[in-house]
Order: C-alpha cells, then sequence, then structure tokens
C-alpha cells in the first residue's frame, strides 16, 4: 500500500475530499453487511468517482462502460479525457492503437499482429482493430485522432477500407504520416483518395513515391507543417496552391528561375501570406538558401 503522501486525495479541494470521505463512509458502511460484497462505485458522489477513474487503466475503463447504460453514461461523462490522446498506425502486419493520457503518464498500447512469429497473433485482425477504435472514440469522447501514422503499401486491398473507416468514425486528425516501402507499388489513387477525405489540422508528412507528374490530390490548407520526401511532381504551379506555415520539398523539379520569382513575389506579400519557413532541399539552390529575408 502506498503511503498517504503519495495518494491523490491529498491534493484535492477540501470539498472535493469531503466528497470522497461521505463515499468512503457509505462504503464502509456497506461493506460491513455481509450480505452486499459488491463495491458500489455508482453510490459514491460524482468527484469520488472521478478521482477512481482518474486511476484506472483504459482497458479497465472500456470493460466498465460495456456493463451496462448506466456505467457507459459515467464512463464518458469524465471532464479529464480531454487530456487523453490518440494514436493510430496502420503498418504492414501490424495495427496499433495507442491512447495516451495525463501527465500521470497513464497509457495503453494495444497492437495486433498477424504474425506468426510474434505474440498477439489476432485473427481478423482488422475488424477487430476497427471494434476497439469505436470504443475507444466513444467512451473517451474522441472526434478527433492526434496522431496517424500509415503505411500505404502495407495492406493495399485494405487501404481504402481504412480510410473510409477514419472518415465515418472521425472528423480530423492532428498529424498524418505516411510512408511506402515498397516504391514499385502505385499508391496514387489511395494518396488522393485520403487527402479528400480526411481532414488533417496540423502536420502532413509524406514519404511517398508518387509516380504520376500530373497528381491531382488537394493538399490541405493552413498546416502548421508539409515536408514532401519526393516532391518531384511539385511543379510551380503547384507550389503556388500550397498555403502552410512550415513547407519543406525534397527533390523538387522548380526551376531556379521559377524560386526565385516565388520568392520576390512572397517578400513582397503577394502569395503565401501564412508561410513562415521554406526549405527546398535542393544540392543546387545553396546561393538562394543563403539568401536572408528580413
Amino acid at each position: 500500500m502506498k503511503p498517504l503522501k503519495e495518494l491523490p486525495i491529498l491534493c484535492l479541494p477540501f470539498r472535493a475530499m469531503k466528497e470522497i470521505s461521505k463515499g468512503m463512509h457509505s462504503i464502509i458502511k456497506m461493506m460491513s453487511n455481509r450480505k452486499n460484497n459488491k463495491f458500489p462505485i455508482l453510490r459514491l458522489p460524482f468527484l469520488a468517482i472521478e478521482e477512481i477513474f482518474k486511476t484506472m487503466h483504459p482497458i479497465e475503463i472500456i470493460n466498465f462502460s460495456m456493463i451496462s447504460k448506466r456505467t457507459r453514461t459515467v464512463a464518458k461523462s469524465m471532464s479529464f479525457y480531454s487530456k487523453y490522446s490518440i494514436d493510430l498506425s496502420v503498418a504492414n502486419s501490424t495495427l496499433h492503437i495507442g491512447l495516451y493520457g495525463t501527465k500521470e503518464s497513464v497509457s495503453c498500447t494495444y497492437v495486433m499482429t498477424s504474425d506468426e512469429k510474434m505474440n498477439g497473433k489476432s485473427e481478423g485482425k482488422v475488424e477487430k482493430w476497427k471494434q476497439l477504435c469505436i470504443r475507444l472514440l466513444k467512451t473517451f469522447n474522441k472526434q478527433t485522432i492526434d496522431i496517424l501514422f500509415m503505411q500505404m503499401d502495407a495492406d493495399v486491398d485494405n487501404s481504402v477500407s481504412f480510410i473510409d473507416f477514419l472518415k465515418t468514425n472521425v472528423k480530423s486528425v492532428n498529424e498524418c504520416y505516411l510512408h511506402q516501402w515498397d516504391h514499385q507499388y502505385n499508391v496514387d489513387e489511395d494518396f488522393a483518395y485520403l487527402l479528400n477525405n480526411i481532414t488533417i489540422n496540423s502536420t502532413l508528412s509524406f514519404f511517398l513515391n508518387i509516380k504520376n507528374e500530373k497528381f491531382d490530390g488537394k493538399i490541405p490548407k493552413n498546416l502548421n507543417n508539409l515536408y514532401i520526401k519526393n516532391s518531384e511532381w511539385i511543379g510551380y504551379k503547384r507550389l503556388l496552391e500550397i498555403d502552410c506555415k512550415s513547407v519543406i520539398l525534397e527533390k523538387n523539379r522548380i526551376s531556379d528561375e521559377q524560386w526565385n520569382l516565388f520568392i520576390k513575389k512572397w517578400i513582397a506579400m503577394e502569395t503565401h501570406l501564412n508561410l513562415e519557413y521554406l526549405h527546398p532541399r535542393r544540392q543546387r539552390f545553396r546561393k538562394i538558401q543563403s539568401t536572408r529575408i528580413a
């Protein structure tokens, strides 16, 4: 048992301590009745219930919410869930769900895999992963995914299904990181479908091999960060359509003359008013990169 000084109750306001004290008195009274040996958590004051929930593992909260409609209502009413974040990952043979909590580091990582060499192999992993995602989102009142990592060539047959699932169950994604390990696969259509159906709020970073120079996917506007590893498909016209605070374009095909024209327009505040940082990362671009912009 932890020493008293480590118990969170002593950090509470006096009113909260008083409510918990009343609840504990009620518990002691009921436990003295041998005919009733159940823990009466739903009879506690709300503040006491919330403090108990803060000590519970996320999976325990989910299991509690599935007992009845009443427990589901109680579980969804906790105010501290706003401090939680949910991360999703789709890669090769593994589907990952991460729930990260308060400064007390309450966290839960749930991994499903179809790799026979790994522990936790799960048949029908995709549907189970989706079901658990829905439970997490509903229980913790989340409509936004904090971080989405997706390997676009991991499960080509299910890529659109994953995107449709996110479109149906979440409003937006704060940070989106997209990778492709095998450049032989053409992920252009799936990537365009993701851009056109998922709202990205802050960061988009992708390491994809876009094969079509006329790729028509819509890059989100008003992002804080945009990083494109292989941007050979980005020409001057597409550059003018990008509206982000920080932009890093590697291996782009924009000429030095076009870059000079763009930077002059930027300095004159004729374009990209939101842009604060630009890094083209081209070997023959050193002279322009070293130019200081006041």
